[in-house]
């Protein structure tokens, strides 16, 4: 069961013993990914670089950086991931797989597991830090520590309503606009279609901005090990 209570406006297609194959869209990225793309320098392969590139620079300006490496490669890889599949869900008949819950919590609880463990285990003493900000007062302190620890708690649930919530209020609205078309004169047809233009860019700009702000949250977590 998909965890989404709009999940009745995605394309359900199913194959034998009843397996829902919405899921593969994840996969289509593969499809793209040709042997030219690794072989010789094309288009695709300097948009991936040029969007790359352009992640790291953030991802070196909050942590200063000077070459990549697999902490910056994993958010990168995430960005993409996001973007690619944010992007996806905008074209017809094609299932959105971040607007749905179970699986912005999967990567969510994922890294943010990762980077409590990490931390924990090998910088004990910054992590004890955090739960404590500069110039609390004393009498305050076991209430900031229970403040932040359940702050702490919730990042990865905040990061992956966040990124539902964003992307399926604006797939409902398309949804709900295209039925009240057969009720409609054709001058309201019109308006209604330019409507959805409107919003369908609307819908690329907020695919690119929630996968870059999950980028730099997750970034921002990573600084605090």
């Amino acid at each position: 069961m998909m965890t989404n209570l709009f999940s009745i406006f995605d394309p359900s297609t199913n194959f034998m013993f009843n397996f829902n194959l919405n899921w593969v869209s994840i996969l289509l990225a593969f499809l793209f990914l040709t042997p030219i793309f690794w072989l010789s320098p094309n288009k695709l392969m300097m948009t991936y670089k040029n969007i790359s590139n352009a992640m790291f620079k953030e991802f070196k300006m909050l942590l200063s950086l000077h070459h990549m490496n697999g902490n910056s490669l994993i958010f990168i890889s995430m960005f993409l991931f996001m973007f690619f599949n944010n992007f996806l869900g905008l074209m017809p008949y094609i299932f959105t797989a971040t607007s749905h819950f179970m699986l912005n919590f999967s990567l969510s609880i994922t890294l943010w597991m990762s980077l409590m463990i990490f931390g924990w285990i090998n910088n004990y003493t910054m992590m004890m830090a955090h739960l404590i900000p500069n110039s609390t007062p004393l009498m305050l302190t076991w209430f900031m520590v229970l403040i932040e620890t359940i702050s702490n708690l919730i990042r990865p649930l905040t990061l992956a309503i966040r990124l539902m919530a964003n992307m399926m209020a604006g797939h409902l609205l398309l949804t709900l606009l295209s039925e009240i078309n057969n009720k409609l004169n054709f001058l309201m047809i019109i308006f209604i279609l330019m409507i959805q233009i409107l919003l369908l860019i609307l819908e690329i700009s907020v695919a690119i901005i929630q996968s870059y702000v999950f980028f730099i949250l997750s970034s921002l977590y990573y600084m605090e090990i």
